[in-house]
């Protein structure tokens, strides 16, 4: 089958603790907390939790002493229950003086986000964002130069609006403002790198809050540099909208071969999940092939021949113990993410869905015999009859699982 995902847009490496974001390396699947930073019990369990739904980077607020202070707290509480995500510190304000005064905070991240927009204002703001660079090179940290349209530099907007009306040809004031976001970073970054930061230590990003416009921007941004590049609407919404906002517009972008690491912003409902931002981006990244994090369930949509829910109960069933299970399976069954599991309703896809699939099933739909064929690795290996289908299909998977994928799987393959 032809790729016709285009060449990864090339980008400077920047190790972000343990994790290379750019560079080649795999896209890098982030989030961020919504606890206040302060609170160490529960920034500590949400990153924890964060982190084991697959979470590669985690961001926390730093917005006042108190949460400065509690930083290096939380990173050593972390460490004590076995999560060693690299924690960044998402500073706005007054990032110079909470890094400056809290040098434990500072040494305790493992990247420091800087919005060029309220780092500082006028002769101030060259000044603060230089103090946090020099802090940065002191601690060997990388930073991530982060525009948001929504804070984006006043006075370099006003300037090239202004440049812009006096032209004979004036451009539309969208344009200007996708160009005023991408000035913001790379000039920010030609100014860290004149403090000496290294360009393997800059990530960017540009982050608006519409599809076009994000899509538009970081087309921008990519022809004019290489530093690593963070994608992510910086307000993708709640619930669906959330989730295709947030597909549409990085899915352009990475088919493209633009970004380096992504985060999705959902807005949760109260109560909600915050792991949720998590499991999208990964469906993204897995579904368009750049990676794989969690075994894919295929289930058909359902329609008139398939009056009865056991596909789509069992469908589920699956799908929410295969997730669950992936913190332990991914020590004990390497591998076990790249598999595939068919789930289908009725006889006119089932077997052939079935068979592209590691292991499936084909359900009885609505006046069909009572029997459900299920096929490994292509073959058809039995039909399961009788009222305990679900249970007995459940079991054959986690048998598939332990055969392929378990301690002795190489050996018994060879011997094969």
């Amino acid at each position: 089958m032809t790729d016709l995902r285009a060449a990864r847009h090339h980008t400077v490496g920047v190790r972000v603790g343990g994790v290379m974001v750019g560079g080649g390396a795999p896209i890098v699947v982030q989030s961020m907390t919504n606890t206040d930073t302060a609170d160490i019990d529960g920034t500590v369990a949400q990153v924890a939790q964060l982190a084991n739904a697959g979470s590669e980077l985690v961001r926390i607020t730093v917005d006042r002493d108190e949460a400065a202070a509690a930083v290096p707290h939380i990173r050593d509480r972390l460490a004590r229950i076995g999560v060693n995500v690299p924690l960044i510190g998402d500073f706005h304000y007054i990032g110079h003086k909470l890094l400056s005064d809290h040098p434990a905070c500072a040494e305790a991240l493992a990247k420091y986000r800087i919005n060029p927009g309220n780092v500082g204002f006028k002769d101030k703001r060259d000044k603060q964002f230089s103090d946090i660079i020099e802090i940065a090179l002191k601690h060997g940290k990388p930073v991530r130069i982060g525009v948001n349209w929504g804070s984006l530099d006043q006075e370099l907007l006003t300037r090239l609006m202004d440049e812009n009306a006096a032209l004979a040809a004036p451009r539309e004031a969208r344009a200007v403002m996708h160009e005023a976001i991408v000035q913001s970073a790379t000039l920010s970054a030609q100014l860290a790198e004149s403090l000496g930061m290294p360009r393997e230590r800059i990530i960017l990003s540009a982050k608006v809050s519409a599809v076009q416009d994000l899509i538009s921007c970081y087309t921008l941004l990519a022809s004019r540099s290489d530093y690593a590049l963070h994608l992510g609407l910086t307000e993708a919404g709640m619930g669906s909208k959330g989730i295709v906002a947030s597909s549409a517009a990085m899915g352009i972008l990475l088919q493209q071969g633009i970004g380096d690491t992504i985060r999705v912003s959902l807005t949760p409902p109260p109560g909600g999940a915050r792991t949720t931002e998590v499991e999208v981006a990964q469906q993204i990244l897995q579904t368009m092939g750049f990676r794989t994090f969690v075994p894919i369930v295929a289930a058909c949509p359902g329609c008139g021949r398939t009056t009865s829910t056991t596909f789509q109960e069992l469908a589920q069933d699956i799908q929410a113990h295969l997730i669950a299970s992936m913190p332990e399976w991914r020590k004990t069954y390497p591998g076990v993410e790249t598999l595939n599991v068919a789930v289908m309703g009725c006889i006119v896809n089932g077997p052939g869905e079935s068979k592209h699939a590691d292991i499936g099933i084909s359900l009885p739909g609505t006046g069909e015999t009572p029997a459900a064929p299920v096929f490994i690795d292509g073959q058809k290996a039995m039909t399961l009859r009788g009222p305990n289908i679900a249970n007995e299909f459940k079991q054959l998977v986690a048998d598939y699982i332990e055969r392929r994928f378990g301690q002795g799987a190489g050996t018994r393959t060879a011997a094969e």
